[in-house]
Protein backbone atom coordinates (compact mmCIF):
# COMPACT_ATOMS: atom_id res chain seq x y z
CA UNK A 1 0.00 0.00 0.00
CA UNK A 2 1.14 3.66 -0.75
CA UNK A 3 1.54 5.91 1.69
CA UNK A 4 -0.91 8.72 2.29
CA UNK A 5 -0.06 12.50 0.82
CA UNK A 6 2.34 12.41 -2.02
CA UNK A 7 0.54 9.56 -3.53
CA UNK A 8 -2.83 9.53 -2.01
CA UNK A 9 -3.90 12.13 -0.45
CA UNK A 10 -7.75 10.95 -0.77
CA UNK A 11 -6.33 8.29 2.11
CA UNK A 12 -5.98 11.21 3.90
CA UNK A 13 -9.66 11.28 4.33
CA UNK A 14 -10.76 8.11 5.35
CA UNK A 15 -13.04 7.75 7.88
CA UNK A 16 -11.91 6.06 11.29
CA UNK A 17 -13.73 3.38 13.50
CA UNK A 18 -16.98 4.54 15.05
CA UNK A 19 -17.23 2.02 17.62
CA UNK A 20 -19.81 2.40 20.47
CA UNK A 21 -18.59 3.28 24.45
CA UNK A 22 -20.29 2.00 26.91
CA UNK A 23 -19.71 -1.28 29.43
CA UNK A 24 -22.26 -3.86 27.47
CA UNK A 25 -22.41 -6.92 25.26
CA UNK A 26 -23.47 -4.69 22.76
CA UNK A 27 -19.37 -3.91 22.32
CA UNK A 28 -18.54 -7.99 21.77
CA UNK A 29 -18.31 -8.12 18.06
CA UNK A 30 -16.96 -4.17 17.66
CA UNK A 31 -12.63 -3.91 17.00
CA UNK A 32 -10.35 -1.98 18.66
CA UNK A 33 -8.82 0.48 16.34
CA UNK A 34 -5.99 0.96 18.82
CA UNK A 35 -4.51 -2.82 18.66
CA UNK A 36 -6.55 -4.03 15.70
CA UNK A 37 -8.10 -6.94 17.66
CA UNK A 38 -11.28 -8.41 17.36
CA UNK A 39 -13.39 -10.07 19.23
CA UNK A 40 -15.14 -10.19 23.10
CA UNK A 41 -15.34 -6.88 24.79
CA UNK A 42 -13.25 -6.04 27.71
CA UNK A 43 -15.96 -5.68 31.03
CA UNK A 44 -14.55 -1.77 30.67
CA UNK A 45 -14.25 0.70 27.98
CA UNK A 46 -12.72 4.12 27.39
CA UNK A 47 -14.25 5.45 24.22
CA UNK A 48 -11.97 8.50 23.07
CA UNK A 49 -13.01 11.08 20.77
CA UNK A 50 -10.12 12.46 18.14
CA UNK A 51 -10.00 14.27 14.64
CA UNK A 52 -7.42 12.08 13.13
CA UNK A 53 -5.84 13.88 10.38
CA UNK A 54 -3.35 15.80 12.70
CA UNK A 55 0.08 14.29 12.07
CA UNK A 56 2.16 13.57 14.37
CA UNK A 57 -0.70 13.71 17.00
CA UNK A 58 -3.08 11.52 15.22
CA UNK A 59 -3.85 10.15 12.00
CA UNK A 60 -4.64 6.90 9.47
CA UNK A 61 -1.51 4.89 8.19
CA UNK A 62 -1.91 1.40 6.85
CA UNK A 63 0.15 -1.35 9.01
CA UNK A 64 0.00 -4.78 7.72
CA UNK A 65 -2.88 -3.82 5.40
CA UNK A 66 -5.10 -2.60 7.84
CA UNK A 67 -6.14 1.90 8.11
CA UNK A 68 -4.89 2.69 11.93
CA UNK A 69 -5.24 5.44 14.01
CA UNK A 70 -1.87 6.35 15.27
CA UNK A 71 0.17 8.84 16.76
CA UNK A 72 1.28 10.29 19.73
CA UNK A 73 -1.82 11.16 21.06
CA UNK A 74 -3.49 8.09 21.02
CA UNK A 75 0.00 6.55 22.49
CA UNK A 76 -1.24 8.54 25.57
CA UNK A 77 -4.68 7.65 24.88
CA UNK A 78 -3.09 3.60 25.01
CA UNK A 79 -1.58 4.28 28.36
CA UNK A 80 -4.80 6.10 30.09
CA UNK A 81 -6.47 3.32 29.06
CA UNK A 82 -4.16 0.27 30.42
CA UNK A 83 -3.69 2.43 34.08
CA UNK A 84 -7.70 1.74 33.96
CA UNK A 85 -7.37 -1.64 33.17
CA UNK A 86 -10.05 -0.79 30.24
CA UNK A 87 -10.02 -1.45 26.51
CA UNK A 88 -9.31 1.34 24.37
CA UNK A 89 -11.66 2.94 21.85
CA UNK A 90 -11.51 5.19 19.30
CA UNK A 91 -13.85 7.28 17.49
CA UNK A 92 -12.71 9.72 14.52
CA UNK A 93 -14.79 12.51 14.89
CA UNK A 94 -14.90 16.57 13.06
CA UNK A 95 -13.01 18.28 15.33
CA UNK A 96 -15.90 20.62 15.89
CA UNK A 97 -18.12 17.85 16.91
CA UNK A 98 -15.39 17.08 19.46
CA UNK A 99 -16.73 18.64 23.18
CA UNK A 100 -20.62 18.14 22.30
CA UNK A 101 -19.80 14.63 21.37
CA UNK A 102 -18.16 14.46 24.91
CA UNK A 103 -20.77 16.93 27.22
CA UNK A 104 -23.42 14.34 25.16
CA UNK A 105 -21.91 11.48 27.11
CA UNK A 106 -20.84 9.83 23.68
CA UNK A 107 -17.28 9.41 24.56
CA UNK A 108 -15.47 9.88 26.96
CA UNK A 109 -12.63 11.78 27.20
CA UNK A 110 -11.06 13.96 24.00
CA UNK A 111 -7.25 14.13 22.67
CA UNK A 112 -6.95 15.96 19.49
CA UNK A 113 -4.46 18.82 19.80
CA UNK A 114 -6.59 20.47 22.40
CA UNK A 115 -5.98 23.78 23.68
CA UNK A 116 -7.01 25.25 27.49
CA UNK A 117 -8.97 28.22 25.56
CA UNK A 118 -11.38 29.88 28.25
CA UNK A 119 -14.43 28.94 26.22
CA UNK A 120 -13.66 25.42 26.23
CA UNK A 121 -13.19 25.26 30.14
CA UNK A 122 -16.13 26.42 30.24
CA UNK A 123 -17.35 23.43 28.83
CA UNK A 124 -15.76 20.66 29.69
CA UNK A 125 -12.79 19.66 32.34
CA UNK A 126 -9.67 20.07 30.97
CA UNK A 127 -6.09 18.24 32.18
CA UNK A 128 -3.08 19.18 32.80
CA UNK A 129 -0.73 20.52 29.96
CA UNK A 130 1.25 17.81 28.22
CA UNK A 131 2.96 19.32 25.25
CA UNK A 132 3.22 22.72 23.33
CA UNK A 133 4.45 23.08 20.04
CA UNK A 134 4.92 26.19 17.41
CA UNK A 135 2.46 27.47 15.06
CA UNK A 136 3.39 27.22 10.80
CA UNK A 137 2.10 29.00 7.94
CA UNK A 138 1.99 26.31 4.85
CA UNK A 139 1.92 27.76 1.63
CA UNK A 140 2.46 26.36 -2.49
CA UNK A 141 6.17 26.30 -3.30
CA UNK A 142 5.76 29.12 -5.58
CA UNK A 143 4.69 31.24 -2.96
CA UNK A 144 6.83 30.86 -0.30
CA UNK A 145 8.79 34.32 -0.61
CA UNK A 146 5.56 36.02 -1.60
CA UNK A 147 4.23 35.00 2.27
CA UNK A 148 7.04 35.13 4.30
CA UNK A 149 5.49 37.36 6.98
CA UNK A 150 2.32 38.02 8.82
CA UNK A 151 1.78 41.19 7.42
CA UNK A 152 1.96 39.50 3.83
CA UNK A 153 -0.84 37.75 4.64
CA UNK A 154 -2.98 40.20 5.26
CA UNK A 155 -6.38 40.07 2.44
CA UNK A 156 -5.22 36.52 1.63
CA UNK A 157 -7.34 33.26 1.24
CA UNK A 158 -6.63 31.21 4.60
CA UNK A 159 -7.69 27.98 5.04
CA UNK A 160 -8.05 26.45 8.88
CA UNK A 161 -9.58 23.87 10.61
CA UNK A 162 -13.00 24.93 12.42
CA UNK A 163 -13.03 25.49 16.09
CA UNK A 164 -9.13 25.96 16.21
CA UNK A 165 -6.57 27.96 17.39
CA UNK A 166 -5.74 28.23 14.15
CA UNK A 167 -8.98 29.74 13.05
CA UNK A 168 -8.24 32.49 16.28
CA UNK A 169 -5.24 33.50 15.03
CA UNK A 170 -6.47 34.08 11.00
CA UNK A 171 -9.85 35.83 12.25
CA UNK A 172 -6.69 38.42 13.65
CA UNK A 173 -4.90 39.00 10.45
CA UNK A 174 -6.76 42.21 8.37
CA UNK A 175 -8.73 41.41 5.34
CA UNK A 176 -8.05 37.70 5.51
CA UNK A 177 -10.48 35.71 4.01
CA UNK A 178 -11.49 32.25 5.49
CA UNK A 179 -11.96 29.09 4.44
CA UNK A 180 -13.08 26.93 7.86
CA UNK A 181 -13.03 22.99 7.19
CA UNK A 182 -13.25 20.26 9.43
CA UNK A 183 -9.88 18.57 8.30
CA UNK A 184 -6.83 19.31 7.69
CA UNK A 185 -6.39 17.19 4.76
CA UNK A 186 -8.92 19.11 3.16
CA UNK A 187 -7.32 22.39 3.57
CA UNK A 188 -4.41 21.02 1.84
CA UNK A 189 -6.68 19.94 -1.20
CA UNK A 190 -7.44 23.78 -1.05
CA UNK A 191 -4.22 24.23 -1.00
CA UNK A 192 -3.33 22.56 -3.82
CA UNK A 193 -5.97 23.27 -6.10
CA UNK A 194 -5.36 26.85 -5.48
CA UNK A 195 -8.73 27.90 -3.59
CA UNK A 196 -6.75 29.27 -0.74
CA UNK A 197 -3.43 31.16 -0.31
CA UNK A 198 -1.95 29.25 2.57
CA UNK A 199 -3.04 27.45 5.75
CA UNK A 200 -2.10 28.18 9.38
CA UNK A 201 -0.81 24.72 11.12
CA UNK A 202 0.48 23.30 14.33
CA UNK A 203 4.14 23.05 13.82
CA UNK A 204 4.65 19.28 13.51
CA UNK A 205 1.60 18.79 11.73
CA UNK A 206 2.87 21.66 9.28
CA UNK A 207 5.96 19.60 8.96
CA UNK A 208 4.14 16.09 8.05
CA UNK A 209 2.26 17.82 5.53
CA UNK A 210 5.33 18.94 3.75
CA UNK A 211 7.04 16.03 4.31
CA UNK A 212 4.50 13.80 2.35
CA UNK A 213 2.44 16.61 -0.06
CA UNK A 214 4.68 17.55 -2.93
CA UNK A 215 4.19 20.90 -3.84
CA UNK A 216 3.85 22.79 -0.25
CA UNK A 217 6.46 24.49 2.11
CA UNK A 218 6.59 25.73 5.10
CA UNK A 219 7.39 30.13 5.16
CA UNK A 220 9.32 32.25 7.36
CA UNK A 221 5.73 34.05 8.92
CA UNK A 222 5.66 33.20 12.48
CA UNK A 223 2.14 33.25 13.82
CA UNK A 224 2.28 34.65 17.41
CA UNK A 225 -0.11 33.26 20.00
CA UNK A 226 -0.44 32.79 23.92
CA UNK A 227 0.99 28.60 23.64
CA UNK A 228 -0.66 27.14 26.53
CA UNK A 229 0.05 23.93 24.96
CA UNK A 230 -2.29 21.09 24.53
CA UNK A 231 -4.88 19.33 27.28
CA UNK A 232 -7.15 16.69 27.54
CA UNK A 233 -10.89 17.15 27.86
CA UNK A 234 -13.47 14.83 29.96
CA UNK A 235 -17.00 15.55 30.64
CA UNK A 236 -17.40 18.83 32.66
CA UNK A 237 -17.59 17.12 36.75
CA UNK A 238 -16.30 13.80 35.31
CA UNK A 239 -13.43 14.61 38.67
CA UNK A 240 -12.53 10.79 38.83
CA UNK A 241 -11.47 10.56 35.08
CA UNK A 242 -9.66 13.69 35.14
CA UNK A 243 -7.48 12.27 38.14
CA UNK A 244 -6.78 9.48 36.27
CA UNK A 245 -5.98 11.45 33.26
CA UNK A 246 -3.26 13.90 34.86
CA UNK A 247 -2.15 11.05 37.02
CA UNK A 248 -0.70 8.83 34.03
CA UNK A 249 0.17 12.39 31.92
CA UNK A 250 2.63 12.84 34.94
CA UNK A 251 3.86 9.43 35.07
CA UNK A 252 4.55 9.89 31.28
CA UNK A 253 6.33 13.11 31.63
CA UNK A 254 8.67 11.99 34.59
CA UNK A 255 9.44 8.91 32.34
CA UNK A 256 9.88 11.65 29.23
CA UNK A 257 7.69 8.90 27.35
CA UNK A 258 5.91 11.69 25.66
CA UNK A 259 8.78 13.23 23.78
CA UNK A 260 9.40 9.28 23.07
CA UNK A 261 6.35 9.40 21.50
CA UNK A 262 6.35 12.17 19.82
CA UNK A 263 9.85 11.13 17.96
CA UNK A 264 7.96 8.21 17.04
CA UNK A 265 5.28 8.88 15.96
CA UNK A 266 6.82 11.83 13.83
CA UNK A 267 9.04 9.07 11.94
CA UNK A 268 6.00 6.70 11.48
CA UNK A 269 4.16 9.93 9.96
CA UNK A 270 6.82 9.99 7.62
CA UNK A 271 7.77 6.74 6.56
CA UNK A 272 6.60 4.49 3.75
Amino acid sequence: MKKWGKLSLGMLLAVGLLAGCGNNNDNAASTDNATGNTGAAATKTLTLGTSADFPPYEFHKVIDGKDTIVGFDIDIAKDIAADMGAELVIKDLPFDSLLNELSSGRIDLVISGLSPTEERKKAVDLSDIYYKAEQAVVVREADKDKFATMDALKGAKIGVQTGSIQEEIAKGIEGAQLTSLGKISEIVLQLNSNRVDASIMEGPVAKSFVKNVEGLVITDAKPEVEDDGYVIGVKKGNTELLEQVNTTLNRLNSEGKIEEYVAAASELAESE
